[in-house]
């Protein structure tokens, strides 16, 4: 009987499990590394800021992306590096299990044009400036005159409420500030100034300039107002 050589048989087994321990190594090494990278924008605000240049920050300006290391990634870094653009609000970063390096953006939403000593900027959704795009122009409500750290919060405020408000958002196209600190509103259709004085009881007079608009807006008489006083809470007079 043939005596079987088990020195040999061990010998073999090594040597496939080393052929196949060195061809799975050189195949996670490969997984290591990202093999694209996506940039994804949610909402529905059209692009202020260019997807090439949120690709850019993702992969530090690298040529070939599939050069990138997992392992080496600091995705909160690229997270506060991205988050950091003038025109965006938030991101997330993330590596999904097929390597694809992935950024996930939210713009930041903004609702009302300034124009300010010569110069144009956007005041977003949660008050902080925003530069002008040279990819869009948003249509929102324009506004002059200044903004100071006293007015700057209650400026907001109104903002929002026209910017979130269907009607008014449709009807209101102008905000001036003056001296004082009170606030003059133009419409969209007609030529009357609205005087909304100071920031005080807001949502109450923007209700008394909803039921005067919706009484007065199927009579034609509405176009020859020169100006409608919102100054009152407990009533709206109209100059001709």
């Amino acid at each position: 009987m043939k005596r079987i050589n088990w020195s040999w048989i061990r010998l073999s087994f090594m040597l496939v499990a080393i052929v196949f321990l060195y061809s799975f190594t050189g195949k996670r090494n490969r997984n290591r590394k990202v093999t694209k990278a996506e940039v994804v924008f949610v909402g529905k605000n059209a692009l202020f800021v260019q997807q090439k240049v949120v690709n850019k920050m993702l992969i530090e300006n690298k040529l070939d992306v599939k050069t990138i290391d997992r392992d080496a990634l600091d995705l909160n870094k690229l997270e506060k590096t991205i988050d950091a653009h003038p025109m965006i609000e938030k991101s997330q970063v993330f590596v999904s299990v097929d390597g694809v390096l992935k950024a996930v953006v939210k713009q930041k939403t903004p609702i009302a044009r300034i124009n300010e000593d010569g110069s144009s900027f956007y005041i977003d959704y949660n008050g902080s400036e925003m530069p002008m795009s040279s990819n869009y122009a948003a249509r929102v409500i324009l506004v002059s005159g200044e903004i100071t750290s006293k007015n700057r919060e209650d400026l907001v405020q109104l903002f929002r409420l026209i910017y979130d408000d269907v009607f008014l958002k449709k009807n209101i196209i102008g905000i001036q500030i003056m001296p004082n600190n009170s606030v003059v509103l133009l419409n969209r259709n007609y030529n009357f100034k609205i005087d909304f004085g100071q920031l005080i009881n807001v949502e109450q007079k923007f209700k008394n300039y909803k039921a005067f608009f919706q009484k007065v807006a199927l009579d034609s008489s509405i176009a020859k107002y020169k100006k409608i006083d919102l100054r009152f809470t407990k009533q709206v007079v109209c100059t001709k």
